[in-house]
């Protein structure tokens, strides 16, 4: 207890030293919100990695989707590399650095508002951040429970408010780049806390070969298909469900794309060379954090005599229960190192979370509108204090639905992803690349999204069977994006035309740089 007691004590003085260290670059909004712009490869890619992983994927995923897909969960894992880390940084990451610097825009409800020339989009927007960001901030509790519970016998409601009071401090003193440095701290905890603790649990099994070979032999009586109730099928390479997995591995992957929290990373980068160096070390970061939770979880199965002891076919005690079952029989030096990793995790996402709302508040809702005159140290000013609402918030509604089991949170936390993804996927990839996207195409989308998904939420049965699954009707929002904003921008007027050429323009001007960083035609 000493032993863990004190790496807890240790973890929390660091962060709390590094957010104060950082007051200094926090001073006027671009260093609060983006620090700066010139935040380093580093710190960027871990910044978008810690922000993508939270508690949710290791307690939350990891467990549910390794007890229904088995080793085949591990392909979730690799989409959030290859798709939701390589790709969205070849894809979005220059692109959306440079014409958010030309149109001065420091949040993705901004760019909305400038690129298309529209107060209306940029506070719609900004509500839509709002609704679906705090009950996602919320769900970051959830993974704390029973690893607080188990490691420390602590409540969940003390585990809750200390974490909300430490990210607090450290988020209000240093902003951005506080919140940049400690992700890096807390990133290099993952990776040797899920390597550690993956190489214990398989070796407790016996070592690699034998917990597949003991996965092989496990099959699922009460699943409602034949294949799933073939022994093997959980240590197969697609599982027992592919066509619901694909679901997850787009919701989870193609997701970030969409993200604010995620894409305001991309705002902050320093230089050209850091992009090269971003998408390789957020990449490689994703395969062992994402990839290393999932494939974890895909042997949740081995440990069937203690979560499903009446061999109902589901954890006695639900999905949560999966992956601290697999790590109660840790030694006590492992544990200390879970219960850490789990709060980098959670710390790291919320910090990400409540900085995004309380910019997008601040500056596309409340600036210009509702409080007209905001110079630099009252826009500062007054996201610090947002910061505080949103964490209190977010600390009220977990503490509800922990006491009282209140499932409407719950659902609302697992459409949140959808309804955010859904709404801003397509219009912002359209924005960045084609000049015909229009203002009435953004307008569509975000309304189809954020409708469909809180539908989703009150008559779910009333969905088509394939859709009453919240991550396939997120899954689903996003894919429709990439058709409504197309054929609504064909069929709508087309935007001003010298304001586009104007906007694009940012990608054509002809810059210099040093020979060593690029080789010269002559």
């Amino acid at each position: 207890m000493f032993i863990k007691i004190l790496l807890v004590v240790v973890f929390f003085g660091l962060m709390l030293a590094i957010g104060l260290y950082c007051r200094k670059h926090s001073t006027d909004v671009s260093g609060f919100v983006l620090g700066g712009r010139a935040v380093g490869p580093w710190l960027t890619a871990f910044a978008y990695g810690t922000s993508y992983f939270s508690a949710v994927v290791f307690v939350g995923y990891a467990g549910q989707f390794g007890w229904r897909y088995g080793i085949a969960a591990t392909w979730a894992g690799l989409g959030n590399a290859f798709i939701g880390s390589l790709m969205a940084w070849a894809i979005l990451g220059r692109r959306t650095r440079i014409m958010s610097q030309y149109l001065s825009s420091a949040t993705m409800p901004d760019f909305f508002g400038k690129r298309f020339k529209s107060d209306a989009l940029k506070i719609a927007a900004s509500i839509i951040c709002f609704v679906f960001l705090i009950p996602y901030t919320a769900s970051l509790y959830n993974g704390l429970s029973r690893l607080f519970g188990m490691a420390f016998s602590v409540d969940y409601s003390v585990c809750v408010i200390f974490m909300a009071v430490l990210t607090g401090i450290y988020v209000v003193a240093g902003g951005y780049m506080a919140t940049a440095i400690n992700d890096f701290i807390q990133g290099i905890i993952m990776l040797f806390g899920i390597s550690a603790v993956i190489i214990a649990v398989i070796s407790s099994q016996g070592g690699l070969l034998n917990a597949l070979a003991g996965l092989a032999s496990v099959s699922d009586p009460h699943a409602s298909t034949a294949l799933a109730k073939s022994p093997g099928i959980f240590a197969s390479f697609l599982g027992p469900d592919p066509l619901n997995l694909m679901f997850v591995v787009i919701l989870t992957s193609l997701g970030t794309w969409g993200l604010p929290q995620m894409v305001q990373k991309f705002y902050a980068i320093k230089n050209e060379s850091d992009i090269t160096k971003g998408t390789v070390i957020s990449t490689l970061f994703a395969v062992v954090i994402a990839g290393g939770c999932y494939f974890l979880g895909g042997f949740g199965r081995l440990f069937t005599s203690q979560l499903d002891p009446a061999g109902l076919g589901v954890p006695a005690e639900g999905y949560d229960s999966v992956i601290p079952v697999m790590l109660s029989n840790l030694p006590d030096i492992l544990l200390g190192v879970v219960v850490i990793l789990v709060l980098s995790a959670s710390m790291s996402t919320l910090s990400s979370l409540v900085l995004a709302s309380s910019s997008t508040l601040t500056l596309d809702l409340l600036k210009g509108h509702i409080i007209k005159d905001m110079d630099e140290k009252k826009q500062v000013f007054t996201m610090r204090i947002l910061i505080i609402v949103f964490i209190i918030i977010s600390v009220i509604l977990a503490l509800i639905q922990y006491s009282s089991n209140v499932t409407f949170i719950a659902q609302l936390m697992g459409v949140s992803w959808g309804a955010l993804a859904g709404a801003f996927l397509a219009p912002f990839m359209y924005s960045l690349y084609w000049k015909g996207v229009t203002k009435l195409s953004c307008w569509v989308n975000f309304i189809f999204s954020s409708v469909v998904m809180t539908l989703n939420i009150f008559i779910r049965p009333n969905f088509p069977a394939i859709l009453q699954s919240p991550i396939n009707a997120g899954a689903f929002c996003m894919l429709a994006g990439f058709v409504i904003v197309p054929v609504i921008s064909f069929i709508t007027p087309k935007p001003d035309k010298a304001f586009i050429e104007d906007a694009f323009s940012c990608y054509t001007r002809t810059v210099t740089i040093r020979q060593s960083k690029a080789l010269g035609d002559d």
